[in-house]
């Protein structure tokens, strides 16, 4: 049990993801029949924003902010001031995707492009430090490295999908 609560700690935005599919999940099959693509995608889209987005970047805010020293550990880097400073960045993002859960198109898209130039930052910073430093650490070059890339690309693949079929 020790590993499992370990691996979706460590994993938290993947374990996050998966969280957030699984609540869509259940809207969907709790909501009202025929199911259509626009409702389909309103529930993945907005459980994506709520787990993905908001809880996701709240996890990180406390991580770097309160946990400042196991964090660092876990990417691979020493103590620094500028911990904080990501933590408060990731408590905006956080906001944003609780504001975007039920929000309009607009707050959706200010929300996703936000978290695209944090994440994918983040993920050229981590190909940096494993070219550079060969530090592939879990934190650094494990899941989390992965997720800085596809979450944005998600991200942006529902923006369009609720382009096309609206809101239910």
């Amino acid at each position: 049990m020790e590993d499992l609560i370990r691996f979706v700690l460590s994993n938290f935005t993947l374990s996050l993801f998966v969280l957030g599919l699984a609540a869509s999940g259940l809207a969907l099959a709790a909501g009202p029949r025929p199911l259509t693509r626009a409702r389909t995608v309103e529930a993945l889209f907005a459980w994506f924003l709520l787990f993905s987005v908001g809880i996701s970047f709240l996890y990180n805010f406390v991580m770097h902010v309160f946990f400042s020293e196991m964090a660092a550990a876990f990417i691979g880097w020493t103590t620094s001031p500028f911990q904080k400073e990501v933590g408060f960045a990731s408590l905006g993002f956080s906001m944003l995707g609780f504001l975007a859960f039920r929000g309009g198109f607009q707050m959706r898209l200010a929300a996703i492009v936000g978290i695209a130039c944090f994440l994918w930052g983040a993920a050229a910073g981590h190909v940096v430090q494993m070219v550079e430093a060969h530090n592939f650490a879990p934190g650094n070059a494990g899941a989390i490295f992965y997720t800085d890339i596809l979450l944005p690309l998600l991200g942006f693949a529902f923006l369009a999908m609720q382009r096309k079929f609206g809101r239910a």
